[in-house]
């Protein structure tokens, strides 16, 4: 499957309309890359680029109206957006502002522009181009629209995160290959994204692990040049992209036999992981899962200063919600989750563990293969 439908764009165009109309909002302004694809499709790498902001605006009823750089207007045309209104960018003096304004002053006559407010948001245009935007346009809280509207997915969508966590699947599986004693850490990073891509992966934007005796100081350093020794933990956390959308979990693998505490500390993972799939059904909530992993890796004490034992996934490497104590978001079907439980090994040293969930009308269903309790042996 490549995109989708432009149906599926009408949905969701007419679900967060609703909200719209419910919020008292004249218009959605979208600025960031997976706002902007949601409502639109458009999949490019091309914001990598800071230089160039983007706009997509969803009025209050019709369809979305892109306000782009003219150099992305022929793949534009290419999604289900017909009204595309393009500047020559960069420009120094106005970069695209003025054209914006105008634009959010026809669609909403003066009305209320939702612009994403809360948490893991941003604005991507320079700030002396939003104060100006505020100057002229009534910007307020969206309420969350574009947030609920991305929390809930559908069946395509999560049939992309499927096909990416059974690529990752596939690349776990042929470890092997690539690793073993005396391999430095970089050249297992590399090979390892090699193998994604040879799977299937379109890119690898993520790749965070360690390695070290019986567990290691943190899981998102870059891999160094160390080689990988008898007795090591390896972990490998990727996340790839198929098709504009991610997979995210990790594999721990033993360096030659793994020691008592590295088994131990693997298989107690495993169960936190299983007791939070138990229970993660829609009416539950993120906290409890948060505290079913919680209670087996410490007892109950509250998780580790990671932060967090999950989270939301989907066209971003992380999304809403996370699970934390605080975090009373209530479970529906279709909602795409990673359980990741930490628990500490040694002082210093911990291994952590990941796997992907959806949220299905009966309970939850594993996108990625679940690990078993044993630790994979690589050769040592």
């Amino acid at each position: 499957m490549r995109g989708f439908e432009e149906a599926e764009f009408h949905l969701r165009r007419d679900r967060a309309q609703t909200m719209m109309a419910e919020a008292g909002l004249a218009a959605l302004l979208l600025t960031t890359e997976p706002e902007v694809r949601y409502f639109s499709g458009y999949l490019t790498r091309f914001w990598e680029s800071p230089t160039r902001p983007w706009f997509l605006i969803l009025p209050a009823s019709g369809d979305p109206i892109a306000v782009i750089p003219s150099i992305g207007a022929a793949l534009m045309r290419s999604t289900w957006i017909f009204d595309i209104r393009t500047w020559r960018a960069p420009d120094l003096e106005d970069d695209g502002v003025s054209l914006l304004i105008d634009t959010l002053a026809e669609v909403a006559g003066g009305g209320p522009v939702g612009i994403a407010q809360g948490m893991e948001s941003h604005a991507r245009m320079p700030l002396a181009s939003l104060l100006r935007l505020r100057e002229r346009v009534d910007l307020v809280d969206d309420h969350a629209i574009t947030r609920r509207c991305r929390l809930v997915k559908s069946s395509d969508e999560i049939a992309k995160i499927r096909a990416a966590c059974g690529i990752a699947d596939r690349a776990f599986a042929r470890v092997g290959e690539i690793a073993r004693t005396g391999i430095p850490l970089e050249e297992v990073f590399r090979r390892f994204q090699m193998l994604c891509l040879e799977e299937g992966a379109d890119w690898v934007p993520y790749l965070a692990g360690g390695a070290s005796r019986d567990g290691y100081g943190d899981v998102i350093s870059p891999a160094t040049d160390v080689p990988l020794a008898r007795g090591d933990v390896l972990m490998l956390d990727t996340g790839l992209v198929h098709d504009g959308y991610f997979c995210d979990f990790d594999r721990n693998f033993s360096v030659g036999p793994p020691s008592d505490v590295t088994a131990a500390a693997h298989s107690k993972l495993i169960d936190a992981t299983h007791a939070a799939f138990q229970i993660a059904r829609p009416g539950a909530t993120t906290a409890q899962l948060f505290h079913a992993m919680d209670q087996i890796c410490t007892g109950g004490t509250g998780g580790s200063d990671a932060g967090r034992l999950g989270h939301g996934l989907g066209m971003q490497l992380t999304e809403w919600p996370s699970l934390i104590p605080a975090d009373q978001t209530v479970l529906e079907p279709g909602m795409v989750l990673t359980l990741e439980p930490g628990i500490e090994t040694w002082p210093g040293k911990m291994l952590v563990h990941e796997e992907n969930i959806v949220i299905t009308q009966s309970g939850a269903d594993y996108l990625s293969s679940p690990a078993p309790h044993d630790i994979a042996e690589l050769p040592g």
